[in-house]
């Protein structure tokens, strides 16, 4: 068995050693306090027909009313569907809605420090790497709770898990609605027939707006993908409507810290890196025809990687990503996944720094940063917890750490092989010049307002 001698990060205040259990009456996720409770509810548009290629509708909510009212602002009172008529008039209001909301958890003294005070800028060179010196994200650990060769692991009620958090971490209910319209509602009775789907802060966040997404709470699911759980993910990239705004997943044995079934998501308002890489097109020349997905991968990139976008439909996306995943899982390959732009576009990383870092194959100079690769560090975002590396790390730096979390090439090829048997694809002969030659940089197909109701500390220096 491998092991290693690592702490993950705390996400949640209540994750903490606790000699007694707590109990009931603490407002709590579990089922003791959840199903008597009323939240928040964010009743997306679910039409099976909901385009993977094209913004959501508007035609009963601003288009900006999910990222800056729900997630960061204050709640209305009333059930909300607001007519074209009625979206000028709203959308000033609504643009400080999630900055509210945010800020009433940091005025309650939720979060382990202030992330908008930690130092941001983007280190010189070709490639614009994100570095973020967040010393607090450091602090207040717990033992890794689990083994770091297996990907599928049991869930375990005794350790950690979500279920713990207080309702006060809060910050609403994220469900399918029922008909061809988004709705909110300022309390809403959960149902007891369906475990919810709740969204709350990541209490040592990297960014403004660091939030947790945790499909179906109650049922209590291990930290693994299912076509249902992803297609969630998608759902909530594509109200948000931002390229800016990005979900991701971090399996276990590639840096995740709770067996329990999360992603990840924050703003940061710029492109990462990897965003910005060239891609390949794969030709296919069986197995997408219907779906209308297209896969690639990246070229000149430190970690190799899959990049999926397009798709009839944001399902017919969601299939085809999350039987990717499945098929990593079974194999027992830890991954990472970046949901970009809006949903659109999905980057897949296969990685090995974990088991790299079990054998000894990692260098000191690189184990001493003490950074953990995991989704965000890979799509070019480097969370650093010693003033020494942000001050001083060059751009070959995060280079060679990433470089290090990448399979080699014919590792690559061979788990590619895997993913394409699993999901019924069968690669062409024929090759695409033009994108072999020139690669297909990134082009957000959302357009993008500036962030001037975001805090000043969240601003990335240049």
């Amino acid at each position: 068995m491998l092991t290693i001698k690592r702490v993950p990060t705390v996400v949640s205040n209540y994750q903490e050693d606790s000699g007694e259990p707590r109990g009931c009456g603490r407002n709590c996720l579990g089922k003791c306090c959840l199903p008597v409770s009323n939240l928040p509810l964010y009743a997306f548009k679910s039409d099976a027909r909901t385009k993977a290629s094209s913004p959501s509708d508007v035609d009963e909510l601003p288009s900006d009313f999910f990222l800056n009212t729900v997630l960061l602002g204050q709640v209305l009172f009333f059930p909300l569907q607001i007519t074209k008529y009625l979206l000028f008039f709203f959308v000033a209001f609504l643009m400080r809605f999630w900055v509210s909301q945010w800020e009433d958890r940091v005025g309650r003294g939720l979060f382990r420090y202030d992330v908008t005070a930690c130092e941001t800028k983007v280190i010189p060179g070709k490639y614009g790497f994100v570095a973020q010196l967040n010393e607090g994200r450091h602090l207040k650990k717990r033992p890794t709770e689990f083994r770091v060769d297996r990907v599928l692991q049991p869930f375990d009620p005794a350790k950690f898990n979500f279920t713990k958090v207080g309702q006060e971490e809060v910050l609403f209910r994220f469900e399918a609605g029922k008909g061809h319209k988004a709705q909110f509602f300022e309390s809403a009775a959960v149902d007891e027939a369906n475990t919810p789907n709740i969204v709350a802060i990541n209490v040592s966040p990297i960014e403004y707006g660091h939030v947790l997404l945790i499909p179906r709470v109650l049922d209590c699911l291990p930290q693994r993908i299912d076509p249902d759980s992803f297609l969630l993910a998608l759902h909530m990239a594509a109200e948000a409507g931002s390229a800016y705004f990005r979900l991701g997943y971090n399996s276990l044995g590639a840096f995740a810290t709770i067996n329990h079934l999360h992603f990840q998501a924050y703003f940061l308002s710029m492109p990462f890196p990897v965003e910005k890489a060239p891609t390949q097109r794969i030709p296919i020349a069986k197995g997408l025809s219907q779906s209308g997905v297209k896969v690639s991968k990246l070229l000149n990139y430190p970690v190799r990687g899959l990049v999926y976008e397009g798709g009839n439909t944001l399902k017919d996306l969601s299939d085809v990503v999350a039987n990717s995943c499945i098929c990593l899982q079974e194999n027992n390959i830890p991954f990472n996944v970046l949901i970009s732009d809006s949903g659109r576009r999905i980057f897949l990383f296969p990685q090995c720094y974990a088991e790299k870092q079990a054998l000894g194959e990692v260098s000191q100079e690189l184990l001493d940063t003490q950074v953990n690769p995991a989704c965000w560090e890979i799509s070019g975002h480097m969370v650093l917890k010693r003033k020494k590396d942000y001050e001083e790390a060059p751009e070959d730096y995060a280079w060679r750490l990433l470089a290090e979390v990448s399979l080699s090439e014919a590792r690559f090829e061979e788990v590619k092989a895997y993913i394409f048997e699993a999901i019924g694809l069968v690669e062409s002969e024929e090759r695409i010049e033009s994108e072999e030659n020139e690669g297909t940089p990134y082009q957000s197909s959302t357009p993008i307002a500036p962030a001037t109701h975001f805090p000043e500390g969240c601003l990335v220096l240049q």
